[in-house]
């Protein structure tokens, strides 16, 4: 079992509420709040940050629970579970616009619970941790950049010709393609035929 998941439990039925709480923390959850309207719960959502929530279909007044769970995804990416007594074709299919996590039908039995919870939350931390993956990959693909291709060089003085016609020096067009920069320097050679020229030969 998730060691102590925080739960927002969302059902205008008071004592069907504090049966689900009883249930939660027999079974070793935290109890993030009970919400008894669908405006308390997105509001709840905000402030306590559930680890996932409990929310019945038909709320009594206000927004019902697949308005409300459509307000909480634009707001954040908090698993939801919906519970209903009914099991009306129109209904359900509205409320598969939002994505839950999974669906409890009254009466609801603790075990149905315990599945339903925990199932709900391994498949959130598995789709955050590969949301995370790619976009750890895609910032680091948009960092990458190579060099492809045939390169216009010119043989004398090594400047590269560059898509628009124009001859860049090397150093130039390889910061610019690449993102390398450069540090400088003089080689053995150059040194050698620096300091002949300088000083001319010495016996």
């Amino acid at each position: 079992m998730t060691a102590k998941a925080k739960i927002l439990v969302v059902e205008d039925e008071a004592i069907v509420a504090a049966d689900i709480a009883a249930s939660l923390e027999e079974m070793g959850y935290d109890l993030a709040s009970v919400a008894y309207t669908g405006e308390d719960a997105v509001r709840l959502v905000e402030a306590e940050k559930p680890d996932l929530v409990l929310m019945d279909i038909m709320l009594g007044s206000g927004i019902n629970g697949i308005e409300a769970a459509e307000a909480m995804k634009k707001k954040g990416n908090v698993p939801v579970i919906f519970i209903t007594a009914y099991s009306d074709e129109d209904i359900l299919n509205k409320a598969k616009l939002t994505e839950p996590s999974s669906y409890i039908v009254k009466p609801i039995s603790s075990r149905d619970l315990r599945i339903s919870i925990e199932m709900a939350l391994y498949r959130h931390k598995m789709e955050s941790e590969r949301e995370q993956i790619l976009k750890d990959l895609r910032e680091a693909l948009s960092q990458i950049k190579t060099l492809k291709g045939l390169l216009p060089i010119c043989a004398w003085c090594k400047k590269i010709r560059n898509d628009r016609g124009y001859w860049n020096s090397l150093e130039q067009y390889l910061e610019e393609h690449t993102d390398a920069t450069f540090t400088h320097g003089i080689c053995p050679d150059c040194l050698r035929k620096a300091e002949k020229e300088e000083f001319g030969d010495e016996k």
